[in-house]
């Protein structure tokens, strides 16, 4: 329970720290009505692993991710997949995203899904074994077809012989097919 609070203190904590300068930035345009995003996208960037399980193989790693998005019709939905890896092995994420305008063009959101290890006991940048995730992030249209993408990930309970979770920050450029 108390690995448990330390994660979801993490996680709101980073959240904070990646929606809030959006915040600052809506300005004039939060008193009229906005709409974020609706593009789909594939993009690529880094992923920095921040934390350490406390055990052999356990070490924070800085990799690459792969990251798409599926907008799901009218809804605020959206299905996402992640692919984190490091100079060992992979880690395959499907998730799915509650998605809020939050400025013209810009969306914020919460996801949850499944971390899948290629190979148990491998570091990726999101721990080293198979694990429940929640993250949060913010997705902005910066151009014709382009993107900024940027999130934090919790793996809660995402080491080997440990209860730690593990934290990933992610960011890079994606390309949209409304």
């Amino acid at each position: 329970m108390k690995s448990l609070l330390k994660s979801l203190v993490a996680i709101s904590a980073l959240s904070t720290l990646v929606i809030t300068p959006v915040f600052f930035t809506a300005g004039k345009a939060s008193a009229e009505t906005q709409k974020g995003t609706d593009a789909s996208y594939v993009g690529a960037g880094v992923a920095a692993g921040v934390t350490n399980g406390g055990k052999s193989g356990d070490a924070a790693t800085l990799g690459g991710n792969i990251t798409g998005r599926v907008k799901l019709g009218n809804t605020p939905f959206s299905a996402r997949g992640n692919v984190l890896w490091s100079d060992e092995t992979t880690a395959i994420i499907p998730e799915v995203s509650v998605d809020v305008p939050i400025a013209n063009k810009t969306n914020a959101f919460i996801t949850g899904g499944y971390s899948f290890v290629e190979k148990d006991g491998k570091p990726t940048p999101l721990g080293n074994r198979d694990s429940v995730v929640v993250g949060a992030g913010v997705e902005s249209e910066v151009g014709k077809n382009f993107l900024i993408y940027t999130n934090a990930k919790v793996g809660l309970g995402a080491y080997q012989n440990s209860d730690a979770s593990a934290v990933s920050i992610n960011g890079g450029i994606g390309y949209s097919f409304k």
